[in-house]
């Protein structure tokens, strides 16, 4: 699949471009600042780490059917000795060069899910849940509008039986119930809280593992085309206001490790589905995670949207929220939290290379152009966030109809370019484009900024 990212212009040093980070937790990580958490690392003794665990490379190969069989057992005692040994084998220290792949162990990934599903279906409590109306108005009636009369009718479109009495209707309408109560909360095998908090740790457990995996290049394939696999997770994400908090995150996380090869179409594919979850539906759960005030899940957010729009099959799901991530992710720009702005920044430095309109609304939104100047004047730590500050100006600039609201930013482009000589050619050919007449738009004559 040809990727944008490819085709720019503007990357450093004119080599190919690295493949983007995968978001990981690393030891000083919480100061949020990278300089900060790559020094700490630096300095940090190996003792400072706690103790490490080893786990034999055959362990999986020579128990990986048992693994499986007591994550589907549902056994309290083997679901726990299947989630704590996964646990182990998924997490890959440094200088850890094991390669357990989910392809090695077949129904794995299918029987991880099915734990998280056991607690989503019992998540919510009953009193919460949408119940089955019993419609009685008009129970006399052959025709009633209300849902019964195929039944009281028969599968037939003639009615066999010229008429009906109220008791043979009634009789009908009390054989409809709903045949899969065995699946209710309040059933034979009702769970107490204290049940109820040993599943939902075990889907925390479950989720984990499988953000684990998703760090794993060779597991990136297969879990980007398990339709199961992305349902499960972007109904978590979608229900993050009611779901355990680090079930969410590791949803999130997830997603945000597959998004360079996840394809939104998978939702309308004919690959089995199990939760109904739209492109519409995935993309809102997108938003409603960058709307939120989570610093890590609006961050998350801002990235994953970022990693989405590379891929252009998923262009026409994402085009229709524009407006309203753009404004967002103006709004994450002014944050204080230096992450934020990175990832705003980031997100907007792929948008805006999408197509015209959205280098358009991107100039017209308020305060837009305001904050990548302040991304760029203050200056923001890490020095690629300012370069690709810079690069969205360019290329907001490149459009002829933003020419009228830049001018105002001229003196401030202008300040830039002769205090700041790592931006100084971009600022130059921002000015270039500012000052210089279409006609002379695709000239070699040198412009007053010295183009």
């Amino acid at each position: 699949m040809q990727k944008r990212d490819l085709n720019k212009s503007g990357g450093s040093g004119g080599g190919s471009a690295a493949p983007a980070p995968k978001r990981g937790r690393p030891f000083g990580s919480t100061s949020g600042s990278a300089a900060g958490s790559s020094a700490a690392d630096s300095v940090a003794p190996s003792t400072l780490l706690g103790p490490s665990l080893q786990v034999h490379t055959s362990f999986a190969d020579q128990n990986n059917k048992r693994i499986v069989l007591a994550l589907q057992s549902g056994l309290k005692s083997e679901l726990t000795w299947a989630l704590n040994t996964l646990t182990l084998l998924s997490f890959k220290e440094k200088e850890d060069m094991r390669k357990d792949s989910l392809a090695k162990i077949s129904g794995l990934l299918d029987a991880l899910l099915q734990v998280i599903d056991d607690w989503r279906d019992i998540a919510l409590p009953r009193e919460l849940q949408k119940t089955r109306r019993v419609r009685t108005l008009g129970s006399n009636s052959l025709v009633t509008g209300f849902g019964y009369e195929y039944e009281a009718l028969g599968s037939n479109d003639n009615v066999k039986q010229s008429g009906l009495t109220d008791a043979s209707v009634q009789k009908n309408v009390a054989k409809f119930r709903p045949s899969e109560w065995w699946y209710e909360e309040d059933g034979l095998f009702n769970l107490d809280d204290e049940g109820r908090a040993e599943k939902q740790q075990c889907a925390v457990a479950a989720s984990n593992i499988i953000r684990n995996f998703s760090f794993m290049p060779e597991n990136e394939v297969i879990m980007a085309g398990n339709r199961h696999c992305l349902e499960t997770v972007f109904q978590c994400i979608e229900d993050h206001s009611t779901e355990d908090e680090e079930l969410v995150t590791n949803a999130l996380e997830t997603i945000v490790n597959l998004a360079p090869l996840l394809d939104l179409r998978i939702f309308s594919s004919s690959k089995p589905s199990y939760i109904k979850i739209t492109e519409k539906r995935a993309v809102q759960a997108i938003m409603g995670m960058l709307g939120s005030a989570v610093k890590a899940w609006h961050c998350a957010a801002a990235e994953l949207l970022g990693r989405l729009i590379i891929n252009p099959d998923n262009e026409p799901f994402l085009l229709p929220f524009f407006p309203q991530i753009h404004k967002r992710l103006v709004d994450l720009m002014s944050s204080p939290a230096l992450d934020a702005q990175a990832a705003a920044v980031g997100a907007l430095y792929n948008l805006a290379e999408v197509n015209m309109d959205c280098r358009l609304k991107l100039a017209s939104e308020r305060w837009a152009v305001d904050r990548l100047l302040r991304v760029i004047r203050a200056p923001h730590p890490v020095p690629e966030v300012c370069r690709k500050a810079a690069m969205i100006l360019e290329s907001l600039v490149s459009e002829p109809q933003n020419k009228a609201l830049l001018l105002a930013y001229e003196n401030a482009f202008a300040e830039i370019l002769f205090s700041d000589t790592r931006y100084s050619d971009t600022f130059a050919r921002i000015l270039y484009e500012l000052t210089s007449r279409p006609s002379n738009k695709f000239t070699a004559a040198r412009g007053v900024w010295g183009m």
